[in-house]
């Protein structure tokens, strides 16, 4: 097959359409279109999504943007870490150094986290669907849009933990918000949330039967959208009140008083023991007991740190933080570890190093967080602090 012809019949990575709508105005939809990878989101996807969101955003013609993924299985399972991973064993074989040196990590963390903090502030209403599984980078594509869907088939986590990341993506600014404590526990159990527990830890707003989807896509077109921002955002929010339900409680919300008392304590090896120590006859909280325990202790103490630090922060200036210690995970073994024993050798038998919660001391994860850059000379310095929406 000669390379116009296999271009021919590559399918988009994302595809888009524009849909009419009542008074002349149209819908935008964007579909990450790579379900064989449980829409995994790629260098590729994110420079088109965001290049097409940013033209969406000065068409006076479009009132609002969908999002939403193909396939039955997943909005999206997270970043592409075939391709980080090609890139970090690049990066080593050419000795490694400045962690910009990593070009494939440098340009893939600054055009996602880009992408997410554009959806966060986007000046128009953006709804997403996500059914499905929602994980890591799927979370930071669903996060900022002003109406978020859960449906009963969706599981949201950030499970970086067993690959030797941290919650990115705005995730130490998230987990933050997640009430009663449990933004540590989700980060260091990567457990996942159901509909209902998105909801109530603040990552989704509506919960639709995934069978209404074309319904309420059908109710957006007959709408008369005014072209005013605010106007069509209390628009849109009363068809998804009108065409939604009451999402049911899931784990975290059942097991919110012991999820707070497990992390209330000012160490993290305190919190750590207490949830290796859970012996409740809960498989949900046994999972999350296991995987703690089997991922990477340089991750948990990352995404300790990260919270802390971000507390303080607004999101722009978490995400410059995240970008720094996401090329400096790139650079450390344990990422690429924990990929290779998850995807590439599939063995489930990473080597970590630090190799327990104690090793990963504060003064371990300080070097993390030392930037190879002067002040103002940040790849993402050019994020707009004033245009930050949600609260």
């Amino acid at each position: 097959m000669n390379a116009s012809i296999q271009e021919a019949v590559t399918p988009a990575p994302v595809l888009f359409e524009e849909r009419a709508a009542a008074g002349g105005r149209r819908i935008g939809l964007a579909t990450l279109n790579a379900a064989a990878t449980l829409n995994g989101l790629s260098l590729e996807m994110a420079s088109l999504l965001d290049a097409q969101l940013a033209a969406w955003a000065e068409d006076a013609a479009i009132a609002v943007v969908v999002l939403q993924g193909a396939g039955e299985k997943a909005f999206c399972a997270g970043g592409d870490l075939h391709g980080l991973y090609r890139g970090m064993r690049e990066y080593r074989d050419a000795g490694g150094g400045d962690i910009r040196n990593n070009t494939q990590a440098s340009e893939f963390f600054a055009t996602e986290y880009r992408l997410d903090y554009r959806i966060h502030t986007y000046p128009k209403p953006l709804l997403c669907w996500g059914h499905g599984i929602v994980m890591g980078g799927g979370i930071g594509l669903m996060s900022g849009a002003s109406h978020r869907v859960v449906s009963e088939r969706s599981r949201l986590a950030f499970p970086e933990i067993t690959v030797g990341l941290y919650p990115d993506v705005g995730g130490s600014w998230l987990l933050n918000r997640v009430p009663r404590r449990a933004g540590l526990f989700l980060a260091l159990t990567g457990a996942p949330l159901n509909a209902g527990d998105a909801i109530y830890a603040g990552l989704a707003d509506h919960y639709l039967p995934e069978a209404r989807r074309e319904a309420v896509f059908a109710d957006l077109a007959a709408q008369a959208w005014s072209g005013d921002a605010r106007s069509d955002r209390e628009r849109l929010s009363a068809l998804l009140l009108a065409q939604g339900e009451a999402a049911p409680a899931g784990p975290l919300q059942q097991h919110a008083a012991l999820i707070e008392g497990l992390c209330d304590a000012q160490d993290l090896d305190t919190v750590v023991s207490r949830i290796e120590a859970i012996d409740a006859d809960d498989a949900w909280l046994q999972t999350a007991r296991k995987t703690l325990a089997a991922g990477a202790p340089g991750s948990a103490r990352l995404g300790y740190e990260l919270q802390h630090r971000a507390a303080a922060l607004s999101l722009a200036d978490t995400f410059r933080l995240e970008y720094l210690v996401s090329l400096r995970c790139a650079a450390h073994g344990d990422f690429a570890e924990g990929i290779r024993a998850l995807l590439i050798d599939k063995d489930r038998n990473p080597r970590w190093n630090p190799a327990a919660v104690q090793q990963a001391d504060a003064a371990w994860a300080a070097a993390f967080f030392t930037a190879p850059w002067s002040d103002g000379a940040h790849p993402l310095a050019g994020l707009e602090l004033s245009t930050e929406t949600r609260a």
